[in-house]
């Protein structure tokens, strides 16, 4: 099985991942930006998009490194990976579906100034320019397919504790 998180930069997914991760047996992380950053390593370098979800390659190479961990290792992948691309969305759980890999999808948001707070206060990254640019587009995406695809869990209230927990508990029952 997989438990996607998604929701934009800055939300908590890496640092929940890391707190779902021990509450489910046999679980593992896996940052699907590692294959993105794999590309980003090729010489000479791919034609730049501006993001690497861009590349054809990186969706099904995403599916296929999931699918290969899981034959290997079995049981679940929590993955910490922002998708606002509704086509991108589509391509990953198509190829994951083919391969009878079970997907549950959680969506971390917080509102626009819980959000912002959070990036413009990161004391480990610091402010994010990146992490801004994309509050946005997330809010679009959340606003017109992605709340619609996902369970969402509201972070803006919750510790990343609290909010793993939930992700655990709605994964066991």
């Amino acid at each position: 099985m997989i438990v996607w998180l998604n929701g934009t930069h800055g939300v908590g997914k890496t640092t929940t991942s890391a707190l779902v991760q021990p509450l489910i047996p046999d679980a593992r992380v896996f940052d699907a930006e590692k294959v993105g950053e794999t590309l980003m390593d090729i010489t000479p370098g791919l034609p730049w998009t501006g993001n690497f979800q861009d590349w054809p390659p990186w969706r099904p190479l995403v599916v296929e490194t999931a699918r290969r961990v899981l034959d290997y290792a079995g049981g679940t992948l929590v993955m910490p990976m922002t998708v606002l691309v509704e086509q991108y969305w589509r391509e990953i759980s198509a190829g994951l579906a083919h391969h009878a890999i079970p997907v549950r999808h959680f969506v971390l948001h917080a509102d626009q100034d819980t959000l912002r707070g959070r990036i413009e206060g990161d004391t480990d990254l610091g402010p994010s320019p990146f992490r801004l640019a994309y509050v946005e587009p997330y809010f679009e995406a959340a606003r017109t397919w992605l709340h619609g695809e996902a369970e969402v869990i509201d972070t803006a209230r919750l510790t990343p504790a609290q909010a793993a927990a939930r992700i655990a508990e709605a994964v066991k029952t």
